[in-house]
């Protein structure tokens, strides 16, 4: 005889039917509630991530716009000019300043930042163009063609500047100056909104005057006008010591 197989038993714990179609519904529903979750919380975290990315592209954009104007130079624009070529307005601002880059050779360079359209979009621009000494009777517009443009910022945000000398008094434009300004403020405001933003900043100018003066206020033609008067007196002086004796 062979011994027979054990057959199922009666009792024996399982699935139904409609067991497993509760479950399934039920797996369904919860489903349902995470992605109704995902699809409001993910466009937030879009959102922050994006508001993180632009906080950073700006303030990276601050920095470099920062230490091209604290490294601008007190240079004319030919000898016959006595001020430093420096043109600075509400959303433009044109100086002279060091060679900088991969590809810059020794020298200075022109360098401007300033709003342009793009795609009908306001952006703001960094260009640049190399010095050489220019006529007198010419405009820098005329003698200057920048180019290498590099977007430093982008729409919704907009850069306006203001200046101001060691008295600290904000002005919209600086033109014609004997003096390079102390100190350059750089605004980010949200076209949109409106809304000035708090990375704005100040940024010091680290030359306000040239090279070969010493003075602390920058004002050398007073002194050379000073001692010029002096050694004209020293010298009528001694010439009536002279004819006395």
């Amino acid at each position: 005889m062979t011994p027979s197989m054990p057959g199922r038993g009666a009792g024996e714990a399982g699935f139904t039917l409609i067991e497993t179609i509760v479950a399934l519904a039920l797996m369904g529903l919860v489903l349902s509630a995470l992605a109704s979750i995902t699809a409001q919380w993910l466009p937030n975290w879009n959102r922050g991530v994006d508001r993180i990315q632009r906080s950073e592209e700006i303030g990276t954009a601050l920095q470099r716009i920062s230490a091209d104007l604290s490294a601008a130079e007190y240079v004319p624009a030919n000898r016959d000019s006595r001020h430093p070529l420096f043109e600075g307005a509400e959303l433009s601002v044109m100086f002279v300043r060091t060679a900088l880059g991969p590809n810059a050779g020794p020298g200075l360079e022109v360098v401007r930042l300033g709003e342009t359209t793009d795609r009908r979009k306001f952006v703001t621009v960094r260009s640049r163009a190399r010095f050489t000494p220019l006529p007198s009777a010419s405009s820098l517009t005329e003698q200057l063609h920048f180019g290498d443009p590099v977007v430093l910022l982008r729409a919704p945000y907009r850069l306006s500047f203001a200046y101001a000398g060691p008295d600290q008094v904000w002005k919209s434009t600086w033109r014609g100056a004997d003096k390079l300004p102390a100190l350059v403020r750089l605004t980010v405001r949200d076209a949109e909104t409106q809304r000035v933003l708090s990375v704005s900043t100040v940024t010091p100018v680290h030359v306000q005057a040239p090279s070969d003066c010493v003075q602390p206020d920058g004002k050398c033609d007073d002194k050379a006008n000073a001692s010029s008067n002096g050694q004209e007196d020293t010298q009528a002086g001694n010439a009536k010591q002279g004819a006395t004796q």
